[in-house]
């Protein structure tokens, strides 16, 4: 879980510093220090409430039945998989459009007055960290992905400082493209975690609704497996299982922990899964691509140093 929780934490965070930069930036151009303070109070309530939706999300689900629990985390995997869904898919940070927009909101917000610049702080850096929160749901049980989460942010943080100030170049549109491929096959894991919560709840049916929604063995009762020719050829399909493997991966294991965390892949999983997987990558990857081949024609490199005044 670690490892995709970092690159959620970083790419998170870092769309999130780069926002504060910008808009430092653009009050350094405007000679609008004073607006500063009111930025940062935007800032630090916007931290303070993810962080406290996080913390209600982790612990008040204690208090829920198992079914309950399952289907509310069903339901915010499907959220967070559409907001990551919607982000990448919007491109808003090719071409410096992100750049301009905020710029131009700075602007008005600066003529507007201090609440103004407070509201807009706000509203921007709580939208990346809202996202962060609900794509964390799912592993705010495992230790590692709240440590990964966490490291992947304040790499961010440190980066879009460096950013900020001067100290460090890089190319964001490909940063943003890597780490956008990166998150839709993240998403498309989280989308399978979805399916498997809600078949829990049995909100949706699959091997955990029991019979007769679950094609089971005639003679033992188990739920059918693959391509099972008993009593018929894919007698499991569409409620069964589609593979199990668990007798050949640890569950528990590193391998298996690997893959699941990047890639929502587990040792055992549902047809429903299985098809949820496929079809999401299957229509978001050619959305995708087409996103950049429409981007090549122009491209110029985002200017990643914001600003080289002093905060």
């Amino acid at each position: 879980m670690s490892l995709a929780a970092f690159l959620v934490g970083l790419r998170e965070g870092l769309e999130a510093s780069l926002i504060v930069g910008i808009l430092l930036a653009g009050l350094n151009r405007r000679g609008a220090t004073d607006a500063k303070r009111s930025l940062w109070w935007g800032v630090a309530l916007a931290v303070i409430i993810c962080t406290s939706l996080g913390a209600l999300f982790t612990f008040g689900r204690y208090g829920l039945t198992f079914r309950a629990q399952e289907a509310i985390g069903g339901i915010l995997s499907l959220v967070a998989v559409a907001m990551v869904t919607a982000m990448v898919l919007s491109m808003s940070n090719r071409n410096g459009v992100m750049r301009k927009v905020l710029d131009a909101k700075t602007g008005e917000a600066v003529a507007a007055g201090a609440t103004a610049m407070f509201w807009l702080s706000f509203i921007t850096v709580g939208r990346e960290g809202l996202e962060l929160t609900l794509l964390m749901w799912g592993w705010v049980v495992q230790p590692s992905a709240i440590i990964g989460a966490f490291a992947g942010i304040a790499v961010a943080v440190a980066m879009g400082w460096a950013i900020f100030k001067g100290a460090l170049q890089m190319n964001m549109r490909t940063f943003f493209r890597v780490s956008s491929a990166l998150l839709i096959i993240v998403a498309a894991g989280i989308l399978a975690y979805a399916i498997h919560d809600l078949q829990e709840a049995r909100f949706l049916p699959g091997p955990y609704s029991g019979a007769p929604i679950a094609p089971t063995h005639p003679r033992t009762g188990e739920v059918l497996v693959g391509f099972a020719t008993y009593p018929f050829w894919m007698a499991s399909f569409p409620f069964g299982w589609s593979f199990d493997l668990e007798d050949a991966i640890d569950p528990t294991g590193v391998l298996a922990t690997f893959a699941k965390a990047l890639t929502g892949f587990e040792p055992k999983m549902s047809w429903l899964q299985v098809i949820g997987w496929i079809t999401y990558i299957a229509v978001v990857v050619p959305v995708f691509v087409s996103h950049l081949r429409k981007d090549r024609a122009d491209r110029p490199v985002v200017d990643t140093q914001l600003a080289k005044e002093p905060v």
